[in-house]
């Protein structure tokens, strides 16, 4: 405590909001956007349904499996956030740029998939990190703000590639898109900066603010952790392990809904013009929702959250199945609506849930471990997906998807905090952690200031 953001960067916290903000809305085209680009690229390489989604899948397993590597390079100092940033802009860049002048499958691997995705993460990973460390006292509803740029951010190129996107022009739309992503990344990394480990700011009063805190929610409701744990004594606690099975299980779902709602849209006879709203509407709903459960969960706890949103979820796959089917377009949209908001909520509540039980001076490492469950989840929402829809047609699949929400939802009904009793989860507020309220100390600034 003691230094001000204008201390350490010169400039107000709140720019360690928008600029994560604004980076990840232009990164989000590469997820959410990639199933409005895939009709034309397989028409235009001939490619198959299954090859396409199989270099959206590995993108998708590069971008989770860099969240860890990197956490561990920028807490170790080895690389600052503004290079990881930078790095990142220039491999989304050729990423694009790869799939736009190259029909051959090794070529998009190589580029869209693995450089993309490296990219991708380094810029995901970098942001949601960032604003966490900013925010320690608003963690769930800023995470959830920024968080949800990533997939809200996509419906502007979406309603371009609806508009504009033939096998003729694509091309040039790719790299403009691709030039957009480098100067806006790039841009928004250059001015990224951590605070100090542990830093807290020194405008709110950590004893009040806890105070304030348990009469509004609770701590009970999201206690603070007992301790720092390194990322292997997060494993071995358990509770990680389980966050990341349950992870896995909800993110296939996640990935699968992004890649096939436009196909099934058109397989269920509604049209371009729903399939690209539902595919609008399932970006909008998944970015806006994610804002939305930080803030719920800020209050009536993480994990009651959580499993209400993963509940959402399967709820929607069995009733976007049976819209489908029906050839019911208005409940198609409302449940388009669901599956979006179930199939995004879920990343800033485990974001949130991290720091919550493993500490915030690891978050890097530990959430790098946890969002490679992505890994998995991309394979089997893409590849894998696309045999399953092959193999049992849509019905299969979308019953498939249903029940591993609910599997999901089970599994984070064992979440519990490590370190704390069992007897902490009721009503009554267990005392506060010293990791939550630091002792109150001031430091002499760099202008000399007490």
């Amino acid at each position: 405590m003691g230094e001000s953001p204008h201390d350490i960067m010169g400039r107000s916290r709140a720019w360690m909001v928008w600029l994560p903000w604004i980076a990840m809305m232009a990164v989000s085209v590469f997820e959410y956007g990639f199933g409005a680009v895939e009709e034309t690229l397989e028409t235009k390489y001939h490619w198959s349904t299954a090859e396409a989604f199989w270099v959206a899948g590995v993108w998708a397993a590069l971008q989770a499996a860099v969240a860890f590597p990197a956490g561990r390079l920028r807490e170790r100092n080895i690389v600052s956030a503004r290079a990881a940033m930078l790095a990142g802009a220039l491999c989304c860049g050729i990423g694009l740029i790869s799939i736009a002048h190259s029909g051959n499958l090794i070529v998009a691997f190589l580029g869209y998939s693995v450089l993309g995705g490296t990219g991708a993460g380094l810029v995901y990973a970098t942001c949601v990190n960032m604003v966490g460390k900013w925010y320690p006292e608003k963690r769930g509803a800023r995470t959830g703000f920024v968080n949800g740029g990533f997939a809200y951010g996509t419906l502007p190129f979406l309603a371009i590639f609806a508009a504009f996107l033939t096998k003729d022009n694509y091309r040039p739309i790719l790299d403009l898109i691709a030039g957009y992503i480098v100067v806006v990344v790039g841009a928004c990394g250059f001015l990224f900066k951590d605070p100090p480990k542990s830093w807290w700011p020194a405008e709110v009063d950590p004893v009040a603010w806890g105070r304030n805190r348990a009469k509004r929610t609770g701590l009970a409701k999201n206690p603070p952790a007992v301790r720092q744990y390194t990322p292997m004594e997060a494993i071995r606690t358990g509770m990680l392990p389980l966050m990341w099975v349950c992870m896995v299980s909800i993110g296939v779902v996640s990935l699968f809904g992004i890649n096939f709602m436009v196909d099934f849209a058109k397989k269920s006879d509604f049209g371009a013009l729903v399939a690209a709203s539902a595919a609008g509407v399932l970006a909008v709903v998944n970015g806006t929702g994610r804002a939305a459960v930080g803030w719920a969960s800020d209050r009536i706890g993480r994990k009651p959250t959580l499993v209400l949103v993963l509940l959402i979820a399967a709820v929607a796959q069995f009733g976007l199945l049976w819209a489908g089917n029906t050839h019911n377009g208005a409940l198609f949209m409302v449940f388009a609506f669901l599956v979006g908001f179930g199939g995004g909520a879920f990343y800033p509540l485990f974001a949130a849930l991290v720091p919550d039980y493993f500490g915030e001076n690891n978050n890097a490492s530990n959430y790098g471990l946890l969002y490679s469950a992505k890994l998995v989840g991309g394979i089997g929402g893409g590849g894998i997906a696309a045999w399953v829809v092959g193999g049992v047609g849509y019905t299969g699949a979308w019953i498939l998807a249903g029940c591993m929400c609910l599997f999901s939802a089970l599994l984070a009904c064992f979440l519990r905090q490590p370190g704390r009793g069992r007897e902490t989860s009721g009503a009554s507020s267990p005392p506060v952690a010293p990791a939550e309220v630091p002792p109150r100390r001031k430091v002499a600034t760099a202008t000399g200031r007490k």
